[in-house]
């Protein structure tokens, strides 16, 4: 999610919310598939995770800063004269992170089960990497995380509205 203008406490607080949800999906598709024992491969599911990583700096403009001197914009003749403040932020049309995910390749139980149709000849299941008691964590810091985000984000909206107040 991308918005424009002079408001980077908005696409901060966003690229925050979109991480979180990819987290929060991905750990959600763990718990679904935690008692999978043989995907299309026919290997036990293996657990899977985020990996978000920044392309670009977000202050790469920010030397650029060090010299320069900021004036306030004119609407009147009477008042300052000066031009548009530089922007502290790289707003293009990427959002400049980049998410991948990473398949855990940890072995998961062996337990044995002769039984059970997919035991090898000696008896054993191999059973999937996730654990439900770690994925619960991961998300419940994750719903933490999303909430802080969205808070940070309705108060970067109510300094906005306020500044409109004045």
């Amino acid at each position: 999610m991308k918005i424009g203008g002079n408001f980077s406490g908005f696409d901060i607080s966003s690229k925050g919310l979109s991480v979180q949800r990819k987290k929060m999906n991905l750990i959600a598709e763990n718990i679904a598939n935690a008692d999978a024992l043989r995907t299309e491969n026919g290997e036990p599911y293996k657990r899977k995770f985020l990996k978000v990583s920044q392309t670009q700096s977000p202050f790469k403009d920010s030397m650029a800063l060090v010299n320069t001197n900021l004036e306030m914009q004119a609407t009147n003749g009477d008042h300052l004269k000066g031009g548009q403040p530089p922007q502290l932020l790289n707003n293009d049309s990427s959002n400049g992170m980049a998410f991948n995910e990473v398949v855990d390749q940890k072995e998961g139980e062996t337990i044995y089960m002769p039984s059970h149709p997919n035991a090898d000849e000696k008896g054993y299941v191999k059973m999937s990497n996730v654990n439900i008691i770690n994925e619960m964590v991961d998300m419940i810091a994750a719903t933490r995380s999303y909430e802080a985000n969205l808070t940070a984000f309705n108060s970067s909206k109510q300094i906005a509205k306020d500044s409109l107040e004045i």
